[in-house]
C-alpha cells in the first residue's frame, strides 16, 4: 500500500546515509563534507542527464516549448551544483592535505556521469575523446552520448525545418519560441562554463594553481585549459557576425 511508505523508506534513508565512508585514520572530520559534496554532485549529475536526454528527444521532435522547459530546469541543476562547491571554500589547503591521501587514485574526471552530460552537450573535440579512451573501452552509456546528436545541430535543424536560420533569430521582426530556447541554449553554455570556472577557483584556493591533482591529474592546469571549451559555437560566434556588420 502507498500509504503504508514513510519518508525515510522512500528515500532509502538508512542506505544513503550509510554511504558517506571516511577513509581517513583517524577520521577527519573535514572528509564528510568533501564526500557529502561530491556525492550531491553525482545525484545532481544523474539528473541533468535525464534531462538532457529529455532535451534531446524534444528537439528532435521539434517541440519547442517542451525543449525550452527542459532547459530551464537543466539551467536551474547547473546553478545548484555550482553554488554547493561554496561549501568546500571553508576547506583550508592544511586541513584536506591530512586526509587527501586516503583519495587514493580517485579523481573527478572518472566521473562518467560529468563526461555524459559533456558527451550529451556536444562536447566532441579530440582531446575529449582521446581522454575518454586513455582509459582502455569506453563504457556503453558514455559511448551512447557520443554518438548522439550534438545540440547545436539539433537545434539548428529545428530552426531550419521552421525556414528559419540562426541570425533571423536575433534580426527577426521580434523575440519568438525559438529565439528564447537559443538563449536558453546559451545560459547553459555559460551556467557550465561557470561551474568550471569556480571549480578551478576552487582546486587553486586549496591545493594552488599549478599542484598535480589525485590520480596523476594535472588537476587546475587542466582545469583552466577547460574552461575556454563552449558547446555552442556557431551561437556565440553569431554575435560576433552580428557586430561586424553594423
Amino acid at each position: 500500500m502507498a500509504d503504508e511508505v514513510n519518508y525515510p523508506d522512500y528515500l532509502a534513508l538508512d542506505e544513503l546515509l550509510s554511504l558517506q565512508r571516511l577513509r581517513s585514520e583517524p577520521e577527519h572530520p573535514d572528509e564528510l563534507l568533501f564526500i557529502v559534496v561530491h556525492q550531491a554532485s553525482e545525484l545532481w549529475f544523474k539528473v541533468i542527464v535525464q534531462q538532457l536526454h529529455a532535451l534531446i528527444a524534444e528537439l528532435k521532435g521539434g517541440d519547442t516549448q517542451r525543449a525550452l522547459w527542459h532547459v530551464q530546469r537543466i539551467n536551474t541543476l547547473m546553478r545548484i551544483v555550482a553554488e554547493q562547491l561554496s561549501s568546500l571554500d571553508t576547506l583550508p589547503p592544511q586541513r584536506f592535505l591530512q586526509f587527501r591521501n586516503f583519495l587514493g587514485a580517485s579523481s573527478g574526471q572518472q566521473s562518467i556521469q560529468f563526461r555524459m552530460i559533456g558527451a550529451l552537450s556536444g562536447q566532441r573535440d579530440d582531446s575529449f575523446v582521446a581522454a575518454l579512451k586513455a582509459g582502455g573501452t569506453v563504457p556503453a552509456p558514455l559511448q551512447e552520448a557520443l554518438d548522439t546528436p550534438r545540440l547545436e545541430d539539433l537545434f539548428v535543424e529545428m530552426a531550419a525545418n521552421r525556414g528559419r536560420t540562426l541570425e533571423s533569430l536575433y534580426t527577426g521582426p521580434g523575440p519568438d519560441p525559438l529565439f528564447f530556447l537559443a538563449e536558453a541554449l546559451l545560459e547553459y553554455d555559460q551556467a557550465f562554463q561557470r561551474w568550471r570556472f569556480l571549480h578551478v577557483q576552487l582546486v587553486e584556493r586549496i591545493i594552488g594553481p599549478m599542484t598535480g591533482g589525485t590520480g596523476g591529474t594535472l588537476g587546475a592546469k587542466y582545469l583552466s585549459q577547460s574552461v575556454t571549451q563552449r558547446f555552442f559555437p556557431m551561437l556565440w560566434s553569431l554575435r560576433a557576425n552580428l557586430v561586424t556588420q553594423e
